[in-house]
């Protein structure tokens, strides 16, 4: 199994899925159960594509799952700040800067395997 926790775009995702953790449950109790579980759900589905595609093979369908997760959980996270879900401004700021960081690294892994 290829090792992963080196991986800048992993220890990305890995601080997202923790800043959702500890942002969730700052919402108020009908959002942290329904908007907070689908952030916190789908930030460690983002982390799981990331693992497997470092081990795999042929990366780029994973990758492209990892691409379409991420356009999911920036809607998710607008989604959050135009029901006032997040607390303040700045926990949504974090959070879409964090997704789009992510989101700029699977690109860039994208582009490397589509040459190779």
């Amino acid at each position: 199994m290829a090792r992963y926790e080196h991986l800048p775009i992993y220890k990305k995702a890995m601080d997202l899925t923790i800043y959702f953790e500890k942002i969730v449950s700052n919402f108020s109790r009908y959002h942290k159960y329904t908007l907070g579980s689908e952030l916190r759900e789908q930030s460690r589905e983002i982390v799981g594509l990331i693992i497997k595609a470092n081990s795999a093979a042929e990366r780029i369908q994973i990758l492209y799952q990892l691409r379409e997760r991420l356009e999911g959980l920036k809607v998710l996270i607008r989604i959050c700040k135009e029901v006032r879900a997040f607390h303040c401004f700045n926990s949504f700021v974090h959070a879409s800067n964090l997704v789009v960081e992510i989101s700029r690294q699977s690109e860039g892994w994208i582009k490397v395997q589509k040459k190779t």
